[in-house]
């Protein structure tokens, strides 16, 4: 009788045991369903970054997933001192201009950049690069004299000592060099194969600029030698692009100028070659001979005038 009777206090232990492990069972399956309130919220966030909740449960732990960190921008260049702009001026004749980027190589210019002129003198800035590279090349180095003679070549647009040197880089064979060192895409070599009648477009201008300023042109030996004379041009041929900026910065701006009046075609050509020191330019005019030269002189100062940024 007593085992009985402990068998029937039991019991209702063992109904509660037993209902106890039936709701666990229940509650353990309701956090397992799909949307339930139970749902752990460890498990909606595991394997996600420090703060970072938003990827699902469902979705596979495969790092390649994860979002990447966006890189960092790269610091924008500071602004060229020109605009690219389409002017309206009050000029006579034609005339072209180009702007090149040293830092990225981007152009920018005129309609007519690719369209061409004589280049006069300005040439002479290749025709010495030529020259000292090309000594250079052979391990010459040229003479005190030689030197004081490229010195009134580029500061003083010295005419004879320039038909010397072109002849003894070859005349013609150094025009050609001068295009396809320098990736000059619609110049020429004049018919008569003087160094005068080149032809070249005022992107080429500045495309022969950026070849002088970046070393391809005289050489790493004579490269800062070309540009201090460059920047000593005095006298006639001290005009246009330069004169644009403030005096303080004109010294430190190279340049080589060309002016001829061509009767064969009753025209003034005139012509600016500049570098800066992130920048090189352009600007061609050619106009009606009895305007005279002073007139295409100002003009070079004038477009470049137009195109300069307002320092404010």
């Amino acid at each position: 009788m007593a085992g009985d009777r402990r068998s029937r206090d039991a019991s209702p232990l063992r109904l509660i045991a037993v209902a106890v492990i039936l709701i666990g069972l229940v509650l353990v399956s309701l956090r397992l369903l799909p949307g339930s309130p139970f749902v752990s919220q460890a498990a909606a966030t595991w394997g996600a970054g420090a703060g970072d909740g938003t990827r699902a449960t469902n979705e596979p732990g495969d790092r390649s997933n994860r979002p990447s960190a966006e890189p960092s921008p790269s610091p924008s260049l500071p602004p060229l001192p020109f605009e690219a702009k389409d002017l309206d001026l009050d000029i006579e004749g034609w005339y072209g201009w180009a702007v090149l980027d040293r830092r990225t190589g981007e152009i920018i210019g005129s309609k007519t950049m690719d369209e061409t002129s004589t280049t006069a003198s300005l040439i002479k800035s290749w025709i010495v690069s030529d020259y000292l590279r090309r000594a250079d090349e052979k391990g010459e180095k040229p003479s005190d004299a030689k030197l004081a003679d490229a010195t009134l070549i580029i500061r003083d647009s010295d005419n004879t000592r320039a038909e010397q040197f072109y002849n003894s880089v070859g005349r013609a064979a150094s025009i050609k060099r001068a295009i396809s060192m320098c990736g000059l895409t619609d110049s020429s070599v004049a018919p008569d194969g003087g160094w005068s009648r080149t032809a070249l477009s005022p992107r080429d201008v500045a495309r022969l600029a950026n070849c002088i300023a970046e070393g391809k042109a005289a050489g790493p030996e004579w490269t800062d030698w070309l540009l201090n004379e460059m920047r000593q041009v005095r006298g006639t041929g001290d005009f246009g692009i330069r004169k644009a900026f403030p005096a303080a910065e004109r010294k430190q701006i190279a340049i080589k100028n060309g002016w001829i009046d061509r009767t064969r075609e009753q025209e003034m050509h005139i012509n600016c070659l500049a570098i800066g020191d992130t920048w090189t330019m352009g600007v061609m005019v050619k106009y009606p001979i009895d305007m005279g030269y002073d007139y295409g002189m100002k003009n070079c100062q004038k477009i470049t005038e137009a195109l300069l940024r307002d320092p404010t």
